[in-house]
């Protein structure tokens, strides 16, 4: 198989590194539209040659789709005329909308996935191999899609050493804005608070692990993230109104001093440790 990936960065990159180690795999090549990220990716090694978007479409068996979610949309657009026995796979993060606007051409060909690994870093400089091994991919409404490309899709997945789960796009996007898109509104809140009530150095002096790990996520890349809470805007919010609800019970229990209470709703949080 021949594979293309539209986006080098990082999870584009540390696709390419991945699927370069496949034996079922002879070729992977790349495109971004940004030409120091294809002259990055290709001096990392994390594919073995860049192509047009042109070319891509015409030689790869199987393109991937490593770009932001909005980008996805209208790149899907640009693949109306793909070959029948073509495999797209988006990597996006929010599924309803894309999988609502793909083309009517290629929806048999399309499969909605979504890996559920990442970092803080962005850019092919921040790809690594390991990064997709032992990650949760999602792929979502499979059943509108050909079996061939479920297939292909399945056993480079399983390859790449990643665990398959599959769901409806709406459960998808209801699920991961609680899991994922929340964490990442409240890091950016909580960053930007402290930005403004702490000078640079306060911040590197008494910034301890609490503040560290839970503004990690805050340094991801923006461009990425907008797309997102826009694609799965009603979910966020939702998610934000059941967080503020009980952060009110917080504020509550500190305000009228009920200690015990307030040891209680943190044992219940505990709970989590069960489970992670």
């Amino acid at each position: 198989m021949k594979v293309g990936i539209i986006g080098l960065g990082l999870i584009g990159g540390s696709l390419g590194l991945c699927l370069k180690d496949m034996k079922l795999i002879d070729r992977v090549y790349g495109y971004d539209l940004s030409k120091e990220n294809e002259k990055t990716a290709l001096d990392l090694g994390l594919v073995n040659e860049i192509l047009s978007f042109d070319e891509i479409k015409q030689k790869c068996d199987v393109i991937f789709l490593a770009i932001p979610v909005e980008a996805i949309i209208s790149t899907l657009n640009n693949l109306k005329d793909i070959k029948k026995d073509t495999t797209i796979i988006d990597l996006g993060s929010a599924k309803f909308k894309i999988l609502q606007s793909c083309p009517a051409e290629i929806r048999s060909n399309f499969i909605a996935a979504h890996p559920m690994a990442g970092t803080e870093n962005s850019g092919p400089k921040a790809a690594f191999k390991e990064l997709l091994n032992g990650a949760v991919v999602v792929i979502c409404d499979d059943k509108s899609a050909d079996e061939v490309h479920i297939k292909r899709a399945v056993e480079i997945f399983s390859f790449a050493g990643m665990k398959i789960v599959f769901m409806d796009a709406a459960s998808h996007d209801h699920h991961v804005a609680i899991i994922s898109h929340l964490p990442h509104a409240i890091s950016y809140s909580l960053v930007n608070s402290v930005l403004k009530e702490e000078n640079k150095r306060n911040i590197i002096n008494l910034a301890g692990g609490s503040f560290t790990g839970m503004s990690r996520i805050a340094k991801s890349s923006p461009e990425m993230w907008v797309d997102i809470f826009k694609q799965n805007k009603n979910n966020i919010l939702n998610s934000i109104d059941a967080f503020k609800i009980e952060l009110d019970k917080c504020v509550k229990m500190l305000e009228n001093d009920e200690w015990d209470e307030l040891s209680k709703w943190m044992f219940e949080a505990r709970k989590l440790r069960e489970i992670l």
